[in-house]
């Protein structure tokens, strides 16, 4: 279960109680439920304010506001606790078959997975601009829209100013190539300065988020690869070892739409890069060791190691930038 089909679950109960009179004339017509990985400290897989929004309307407490939706979304297909913190945040963990579904999904998808429709039937027109940056930055941003079912497009004279703070190398594709350049643009917020250290742009090395990123995708289509010539293939399972994989990927639709919705392709890449080093670290418990037989285990593992490498695939061609599976 992605972050957005838990909250159109929470939307779903929300309308229920309602129509029931559980939550008596709280709005419902444009509702919107936000959830979020916990804060620090925090319970669950995810958490939510929605009691605390609907409590006022309602007439209620929001802690009561958060025990009648409590009960309700407790009893959802995917949802294996709910708890209650605080003046009345919703606290929910998935059971283990919704994480697993991640991986399907994934593999349903392909470089497609996490596109969406919150910006169905809107229109957004971008003036285009003519420093480096500028130009890329709103490129990008209206790629993300369009992956989100927007009309996204960016005209020569009109359209909205998008602000962005400039590159302050000129010409730096020239000097580190269109891939690294659209990289270091991309991964710094519209508002900051771009890294542009050239020599760090160029090395093949851990400290540059872009080569770890890369490298992190060829490395699942090697893993591919080696499990072929040991005669398996990867097939979607319980894969416990990778939980902290498996909610990144989970998290990846919510991360397209958040960099849509704030105009903010930097979400992207650092999401991408949290998946890189989460995969690089896993990587090594996918193949068979020694004379070890390939199991059920290693086809799942396999099979978690492909999702992430599709979802960094697929991230990297929204930024516009190549993903080769040779490094």
């Amino acid at each position: 279960m992605t972050p957005s089909e838990l909250s159109r679950t929470v939307v779903r109960v929300v309308r229920s109680a309602v129509h029931e009179g559980a939550l008596g004339p709280a709005p419902v017509a444009d509702l919107a439920v936000k959830v979020e990985r916990p804060r620090p400290g925090g319970r669950g897989d995810y958490a939510s304010g929605i009691a605390l929004k609907l409590a006022a309307a309602a007439g209620l407490p929001p802690r009561r506001v958060a025990e009648v939706l409590r009960e309700r979304i407790a009893g959802q297909p995917g949802i294996a606790l709910v708890e209650i913190s605080g003046p009345g945040f919703l606290n929910i963990t998935l059971d283990r078959a919704a994480h697993n579904d991640v991986v399907r999904q994934v593999r349903e998808a392909g470089l497609r997975y996490g596109y969406g429709d919150a910006f169905r039937g809107e229109g957004f027109v971008f003036a285009a601009r003519a420093e480096e940056r500028a130009r890329i930055v709103v490129e990008v941003v209206a790629r993300l829209l369009v992956a989100q079912g927007a009309h996204a497009r960016v005209v020569e004279q009109g359209g909205a100013d998008l602000p962005v703070a400039g590159c302050p190398v000129p010409g730096l594709a020239g000097l580190v190539g269109a891939d690294a350049a659209r990289w270091a643009m991309l991964r710094a917020a519209r508002h900051d300065r771009p890294r542009t250290d050239v020599e760090e742009l160029l090395a093949q090395r851990e400290s540059n988020s872009l080569f770890r990123v890369r490298y992190a995708y060829s490395r699942s289509r090697a893993l591919t690869r080696n499990a072929a010539e040991l005669g398996f293939a990867s097939e979607a399972g319980p894969v416990p070892e990778g939980e902290a994989l498996l909610v990144l990927l989970g998290d990846h639709p919510a991360v397209l739409e958040g960099a849509a919705r704030h105009h903010a392709p930097d979400r992207l890449a650092r999401h991408l890069e949290a998946v890189a080093d989460d995969l690089l670290h896993f990587q090594h418990q996918v193949l068979p060791l020694g004379d070890e037989k390939p199991s059920a285990a290693h086809r799942s593992r396999l099979a978690l190691a492909e999702a992430a490498g599709t979802v960094l695939a697929g991230g990297l061609s929204l930024l516009g930038i190549d993903a080769p599976e040779l490094l």
